[in-house]
């Protein structure tokens, strides 16, 4: 199960961060820019390349420290079909170094359309007869306010083809509490609650042997109060928890969503390990060594609360 994996690799590297990749232009070093320019043109094609030149350069300083990588769509369909180009190759790339690769979506829909949102980012696309992989992350994140209509599709993708999902369910935004904080008046708890209780629901269809399901949630590192509650009562969820460093999370806090054995959870970090370089005001020729520090210095920070990770038995 993709889960297990994903335990697996952290276990393995003692690190239970994921590096996401989110870049802006104004994060890449300008002689990276340049390069790309050069070649193809300062337009969307140039832009699309500068990502790919950086993520691979992230990717090469970070494959023996971090488990995995999560990308988030948006930054890449912003520059239209090279942009997505340049999001399958990342894809491609991490996963040939071995990294557990979580695309961040947010999709959000029901039937026939999130059947194609599945093949898409899950599973594999038919073309008459012929079958292919378009973009073949290992995990999604999915919004699931539509219900199971909108997750029953992933779950059939996510047995066939060994992968997980990440249900939003308490987010790290500063809003997030005027929906996900309401009160379901029914069960007396609050709307986050609820998700978090459909998360548990749902991996029933998807059991791991570490005892963590498929059906993963989202947990913001910002809310850490909301973190150690779901973590005691969704004891089969497996968290991803955004917000740490540059959002306001400390290690402090996203240390409640830890269990027993050190797992149950893998804290994000975009800005800060992508920006490292910024912030050290190093040579920009050693961006990629800055995010390795960064990288470092995340996880001797979470694991020093922690302690050590392993797998039940």
């Amino acid at each position: 199960m993709s889960m297990d994996r994903l335990m697996e690799n952290i276990m393995q590297k003692q690190n239970p961060t994921v590096a996401g990749l989110d870049p802006k232009l104004d994060y890449i070093p300008g002689y990276v820019k340049a390069q790309c320019f050069e070649k193809y043109g300062k337009n969307l094609q140039g832009a699309a390349e500068s990502l790919l030149a950086f993520n691979k350069a992230l990717i090469d300083s970070l494959w023996d420290i971090v488990p995995a990588v999560k990308p988030q769509a948006a930054y890449y369909e912003m520059y239209g079909w090279p942009g997505m180009k340049a999001f399958a190759e990342t894809i491609d790339y991490a996963k040939s170094k071995g990294l557990f690769v979580i695309t961040d979506g947010k999709r959000n829909d029901i039937g026939a359309t999130m059947q194609a949102y599945a093949a898409a980012h899950l599973g594999a696309t038919d073309v008459e007869g012929e079958s292919f992989q378009a973009f073949g992350a290992d995990a999604l994140t999915v919004n699931g306010y539509l219900g199971t209509d909108c997750i029953d599709p992933l779950l059939a993708v996510c047995g066939a083809k060994d992968k997980g999902i990440f249900v939003l369910v308490k987010t790290s935004n500063p809003s997030a509490g005027e929906f996900q904080d309401q009160m379901m008046h029914a069960m007396y708890e609050p709307l986050y609650r609820a998700m978090g209780n459909m998360c548990q629901q749902w991996g029933l269809k998807l059991p791991g042997k570490y005892g963590y399901s498929g059906v993963g949630a989202v947990v913001g590192a910002t809310y850490p109060k909301q973190l150690k509650e779901l973590r005691a009562a969704l004891p089969n969820t497996f968290f991803l928890v955004p917000g740490f460093g540059a959002q306001g999370g400390a290690a402090d806090d996203v240390a409640l969503g830890f269990d027993k054995h050190g797992l149950g959870a893998i804290v994000n970090s975009s800005r800060a390990i992508m920006c490292a370089w910024q912030k050290e005001n190093c040579d920009p020729q050693d961006f990629a060594g800055a995010a390795r520090r960064e990288a470092l210095r995340m996880r001797d920070q979470l694991m020093a609360k922690i302690g050590g990770i392993s797998l039940p038995v």
